[in-house]
């Protein structure tokens, strides 16, 4: 890389991250893009992933491959701990290095959000979030066992616990997972099992809010209740959740037991305030100018949901779409800038509608007056998840899994893989050496007995030769 051009930095490889370093790619700059992981995931699909629909790999890709033709762009695996606005550069932490200095002129921040627990963080060990692949991967192993711990609990009586499924939260993702998990119990689980009746699980939604998908209106909320429950899903609506532990949950003084607890409620920025020292609203977003830049900072920039920015009197929403745009819109201003041509005006977000899925082949849609619900709408849903993959291979692959899905009922990844570490695989070779050792002190014992034997029946022999 030549050193005497412009240094843009994006932290970041999700949507608004990959939007910016696509638009920056005829710049005359290097940008370096720094993420934790090495792969970029369609977020709005990891609820199928969870549910055996697709696999990982259908909505993943690896950054490198995603921005493989971009001669100017490097890819640092690599998570960032810190930013000195001062002196212009941003600290990394790797796996054999801690605290490398990556220096910029431009530094684009686009660091998404994490679980929000709202206080009661001693949730999360037992209601685990979904927003990584490792996540989805996590919850579909639990879904999945919980399956197999029924089939082979001989007391009848557990299976209750066993097969009842909480997921806290009804915005669209708790909407599109609880849909998903009764649909699988539906269609491809129902006659798999001999000593279970997957039927009989129990599928509970919980909010305290007084209707599911509340960005969406009362109309099309109320469909999706009515399609919720219609699949057999129990919505639990204006109450919280007070207490969650490995037994189940607790709502207003009543306990549910379960196994199994999702958490699809909140979710907090990162520290990309701190990191900064910069204003922030409430829920730690910061606070940014129309262009998107920091106050006091013009060659810093907070996109995605990590920002917050408010468009006729109304806070931006933490959709892909406002990262996207964003991303493209700082890549263009940047451009510009180092071009030395005029920079784009304020940022406008071009709201093109919201959209969740409600079991197989039904979905909602709302785009300004336009409110839609059915297949038709899942059509159109299905259209622009398609548009927005990261490579044509993946469209292709999740098109045809889809198909195949909704003609035949049949899931493509209903696989549990779990993570074993050597010290397992020593221990399991342990009976193995148990028996052997077992085996060589019975051959030893069977040894001395039989020369014993032996002895007493010559020594018998000697005393009958000797009296005859």
């Amino acid at each position: 890389m030549n050193n005497e051009v412009p240094r843009i930095v994006i932290v970041g490889g999700g949507f608004g991250g990959i939007a910016a370093a696509k638009a920056l790619r005829k710049t005359p700059a290097n940008v370096t893009l720094i993420d934790r992981n090495n792969h970029h995931v369609f977020q709005p699909l990891l609820y199928q992933v969870a549910t055996s629909v697709l696999s990982p790999g259908q909505i993943a890709c690896p950054i490198r491959e995603v921005l493989s033709n971009q001669r100017n762009t490097t890819i640092i695996l690599g998570e960032v701990t810190g930013i000195d606005k001062e002196n212009l550069c941003v600290f990394v932490s790797s796996a054999d290095r801690q605290g490398v200095q990556v220096d910029y002129d431009y530094l684009i921040v686009a660091t998404g959000v994490k679980h929000s627990y709202f206080g009661h963080d001693e949730f999360a060990e037992y209601a685990p979030g979904l927003k990584t692949l490792a996540d989805a991967v996590a919850i579909r192993n639990r879904i999945l066992q919980a399956f197999e711990q029924a089939e082979a609990e001989a007391d009848p009586a557990r299976h209750k616990d066993l097969l009842t499924f909480v997921l806290v939260g009804a915005g669209p993702t708790g909407v599109e997972m609880a849909a998903a998990i009764a649909v699988l119990v539906r269609n491809s689980l129902r006659s798999e099992f001999r000593r279970i009746d997957p039927m009989s699980a129990r599928i509970v939604l919980i909010d305290m809010a007084p209707r599911v998908l509340g960005t969406f209106s009362e109309n099309l909320s109320s469909k999706a209740k009515k399609r919720l429950e219609s699949l057999g899903v129990e919505v639990r609506l204006g109450h919280g959740v007070d207490q969650i532990d490995k037994d189940g949950v607790i709502i207003a003084g009543e306990r549910i037991a379960s196994k199994t607890v999702i958490w699809t409620a909140g979710v907090e920025p990162s520290p990309a305030g701190k990191w900064l020292n910069v204003p922030t609203d409430r829920a730690g977003r910061v606070r940014v100018w129309n262009n998107l830049s920091v106050p006091g900072s013009p060659e810093t920039f907070v996109i995605g949901d990590t920002t917050s920015l408010d468009e006729n009197g109304k806070p931006l929403p933490g959709v892909a779409q406002v990262a996207i745009q964003q991303g493209r819109y700082v890549g263009r201003l940047i451009h510009q800038r180092i071009l030395g041509k005029s920079a784009p005006g304020p940022f406008h977000y071009n709201d093109k509608g919201s959209m969740a899925v409600v079991g197989k082949g039904f979905a909602v849609l709302q785009a300004g007056k336009l409110q839609l619900s059915g297949f038709i709408a899942w059509l159109m849903w299905a259209f622009v998840h398609l548009r927005f993959l990261a490579r044509e291979s993946l469209r292709v692959s999740v098109f045809s899994q889809w198909i195949w899905n909704l003609v035949t009922g049949t899931r493509g990844a209903r696989l549990i893989v779990n993570y074993h570490p050597s010290s397992s695989a020593e221990s399991a070779t342990a009976p193995r050496s148990d028996a052997i050792t077992h085996a060589a002190e019975l051959s030893n014992s069977t040894i001395e007995n039989h020369l014993k034997t032996t002895t007493r029946q010559l020594e018998e022999n000697a005393k009958t030769s000797s009296g005859g």
